[in-house]
Order: C-alpha cells, then structure tokens, then sequence
C-alpha cells in the first residue's frame, strides 16, 4: 500500500493506492470535526461508515466523489481484496478552518455545504454522485504522476485544486436542474444497466424501454443529472473497467479489451492512453511490479 499525506493551506490531503494478495480491512479513524470529501479512481473497494449504531455501506465505489461531516466518533473501513484494489484521494479541512479562505471560497462551502457546516449527528453525508470526465482524469493524474520532490508537490496540489473546483461546478448544475424523483430513479437504473452491459450495452432504445423514459428525456436528463452523455459514461466505464483488470486479473492486453467491448486493440489502447496517460501493457506492468 502507498499513502502520501499533503498539507495544502487549510486542506489535509490523503493520497491512497492499495493491491491485496487477501482481503484486508484497512480503518480510519478522524481525531476531530472536519468536512471531508474523497474521490474514488479504478479501484473498487466496500466502504463501510459506522456511527451512533448505524452503519452505511458503499459497495460500488469506482468512480463516485462523496462528501460528509464526520468527528471522532465516525470509523470508516476499506473492505480491499484481490480483485478490488482501492484507488482513492480524500480532502479534510477543519470547520473552523473555514473562516480564514478567502470570502469567495468560503461562501461556496456555506452555499452548498451547509448541513456539513452546521452538523446535527456525529456523521452528515453531504452530495455525491458520479464524477465527471474531468474529475476522473484529474484523479488519474495524480494517482500515476511520476514527478518526484518538490515538482510533485506542486503538481498535486494543482490537481486537488481542480478537483475541487471540478465538485463545486457540478453541485452548481446539480441545484440548478429540476429532474424529479421518479426520474432521478430510473436514470440511477440506467447507468447501472450501463455499468452491469460494458461489452453489449443496450441501444439507446433498448435501455429507453428498459427504465420506461422516453430517447429525449433520458439523453437530456443523463447529461443533465451526471454531466455526460450517456455512450460518452459507457466509454468512461469502459476503460476504468479495464484499467481495473488489468491490475487485478490474469486477462491479457487483447482478452481485457475483449471484455470491455473492444474489438480493436489499436483502438482499445489509443482510448486508454488518452484518458490514463499510459498504456495498457504499461499500466499492467506498474501493478505487478508494485506486488512483487
């Protein structure tokens, strides 16, 4: 496992990249009140948050960024096995750490994270959702930058500012669109149909009929909802999907772009290039030589 911890300004910065040969749980524990919010890359663990006697549980955790109020009396634990790697970037400010950003910054935390300022329960899970292209190339950036020392550091906090920015563009069109629930459901249904069919996904029809909203509707609202067009997020899952195999499965470059719904390898790597920054092969050396 490897962790870098950053301090940046007001921010704690914690950088996290674990392979299991078994299963581990790995906890954490936060020694006072602070608002949190953690991006998850390829790696795909089980997150379990345990509170007053109650528990919430995140078994999908590939691809989503999370916000939340936690104190000490929160425990957070990463259930990571062979086949689900943690790849993970979370963010911590103190509250009162909060009345010295500058006012702009500040009224943006007061605006759209109000319930996690003003806290009514040890734990308050704040929004979350699906991170959108930008956000997941950021976090890839950073878990694979190759830059050392001093370089590094600045490249990562450029980064985390970005990602950052990145979540309170996306809070912003997300209390800005009026999609009401029945539809928010069946959109959730739909990206899980995508996420459950990467290599025969349904036809834009097909996954209409499948969740009963109309061809319009669901482009305009998917969009809307997680800020990309619903074959671009099929795409995206594509590659973390493979990103993923191909540090935890014995699949080849060729049977891994098979499985994920390409028929060409050329183009299989030249997507994954474009979105990691590396190739397949290169990726799949990086993870094995990490283990032995």
């Amino acid at each position: 496992m490897t962790t870098d911890i950053i301090e940046m300004n007001n921010f704690i910065v914690l950088i996290e990249q674990s392979n299991a040969d078994k299963t581990i749980v790995q906890k954490c524990e936060i020694d006072r009140d602070v608002v949190g919010f953690a991006f998850y890359g390829s790696g795909n663990v089980e997150l379990e948050i345990k509170y007053e006697n109650q528990s919430i549980n995140i078994n999908n955790t590939t691809g989503i960024a999370i916000s939340f109020f936690s104190n000490s009396k929160v425990e957070f634990a990463h259930t990571i096995t062979p086949d689900k790697p943690l790849q993970s970037i979370s963010i911590f400010t103190k509250i009162k750490n909060l009345d010295t950003l500058p006012d702009g910054e500040r009224e943006m935390f007061l605006e759209y994270l109000h319930p996690l300022l003003n806290p009514e329960a040890n734990f308050v899970k704040g929004p979350s959702f699906y991170m959108t292209p930008d956000m997941q190339n950021a976090v890839q950036k950073i878990l694979n930058s190759t830059y050392t020392g001093t370089t590094r550091i600045l490249f990562l906090k450029s980064q985390v500012n970005e990602l950052l920015a990145h979540f309170f563009a996306l809070l912003s069109i997300e209390k800005s669109n009026h999609i009401n629930q029945a539809d928010r459901d069946k959109l959730y249904q739909a990206k899980e149909i995508i996420e459950s069919n990467i290599s025969k996904p349904p036809t834009l029809n097909e996954l209409s009929k499948l969740i009963g909203l109309n061809n319009n509707k669901l482009k305009k609202n998917f969009k809307e909802m997680f800020g990309i067009p619903v074959f671009k997020y099929l795409h995206e899952e594509r590659l973390n999907k493979a990103y993923e195999l191909l540090g935890t499965s014995e699949m080849s470059v060729q049977e891994t772009a098979w499985f994920v719904g390409y028929e060409s390898l050329s183009s299989f790597s030249n997507a994954f290039y474009k979105k990691f920054g590396a190739r397949p092969n290169e990726i799949r050396q990086q993870f094995f030589s990490n283990k032995s």
